[in-house]
């Protein structure tokens, strides 16, 4: 079983930066891929960042540049570092995992509760 918690969430103003990071309780964390989705209200959830086992990365169009996931596996802590802020990526961020590879519409099985992100002046 594996538990996974975020922090980190909070508001910012359009421009600013935030960092996510996802802490993963197990032994098991280095063979996760682990992935961070959002959620706006009223929208569909999104693929936003993924970073596998072996350290390969992959990113929405549409916070390419802007963001970088990262991971500690001696910490068992993924991190979602978030700069130059838009007021469209403000949204409950959720960390997930998983050992197969994660999609947009193939989340894996461990989710953690997720933390609002709000981007307002």
């Amino acid at each position: 079983q594996v538990q996974l918690v975020e922090s980190g969430g909070g508001l910012v103003q359009p421009g600013g930066s935030l960092r996510l990071s996802c802490a993963a309780s197990g032994s098991i964390f280095r063979l996760l891929n682990i992935g961070w989705y959002r959620q706006a209200s009223g929208k569909q959830r999104e693929l936003v960042a993924v970073i596998t086992r072996s350290g390969s990365t992959n990113y929405a169009d549409s916070v390419k540049g802007r963001f970088t996931i990262s991971r500690d596996n001696a910490k068992n802590t993924v991190y979602l570092q978030m700069n130059s802020l838009k007021p469209e990526d403000t949204a409950v961020y959720y960390c997930n995992a998983a050992p197969s590879p994660l999609g947009a519409s193939s989340p894996g099985r461990y989710w953690g509760q997720g933390t609002q992100v709000t981007v307002s002046s």
